[in-house]
């Protein structure tokens, strides 16, 4: 399957399950559970971070569409599109890694660790800048930090469930023939 296709497959899943099924859970009004954003994550190395903010921006608009939103979701898309690649030459371990394999996998990140604070960061720069951008203000600090650190135990556990369930399995590119 081509890496376009495959993209939008995930980019459709993603935030029809987002929509129809984890929009609708709410726990004591604090917890939201968020997945979609795991599409940005999964995007290809090689992607430029103008067309990756472009398509992060484009996605987190369609989801505020659905949810009637102004522009929240838009912009912590955009937030995580800009620190991804930031991340990503952080966390990778071998030289060259990204142009060895496709995408953020545990494979490609060079393990459990690195991938899964790979993760933790971009879903609580996520979940924090959605939240203050809803609430403009933290009011309540306490709130505001429970709510975060509550939304992205919740995420991570959503991750890693989906990481289970669809395993990516990459192979790594050499430059023989």
């Amino acid at each position: 399957m081509s890496i376009l296709v495959k993209n939008i497959l995930r980019c459709i899943l993603f935030m029809l399950v987002q929509v129809f099924v984890l929009d609708k859970i709410h726990l004591h009004q604090m917890v939201t559970p968020y997945l979609y954003f795991l599409f940005i994550l999964w995007l290809p190395f090689k992607m430029k971070r103008a067309w990756l903010m472009a398509i992060a921006f484009i996605y987190g608009f369609v989801l505020d569409s659905f949810q009637h939103n102004p522009g929240f979701h838009a912009a912590a898309c955009v937030l995580i599109a800009y620190i991804r690649p930031f991340l990503v030459a952080l966390f990778i371990q071998q030289e060259g890694a990204d142009t060895n394999f496709e995408e953020p996998s545990i494979k490609s990140m060079g393990g459990v660790i690195p991938y899964s604070i790979f993760t933790t960061v971009l879903c609580l720069f996520h979940n924090a800048w959605l939240f203050l951008l809803e609430a403009w203000q933290f009011g309540n600090v306490w709130y505001f930090l429970a709510k975060t650190i509550l939304s992205t135990v919740i995420s991570i556990v959503l991750i890693i469930v989906t990481e289970l369930i669809f395993v990516r399995k990459q192979k790594f590119k050499t430059n023989t023939v």
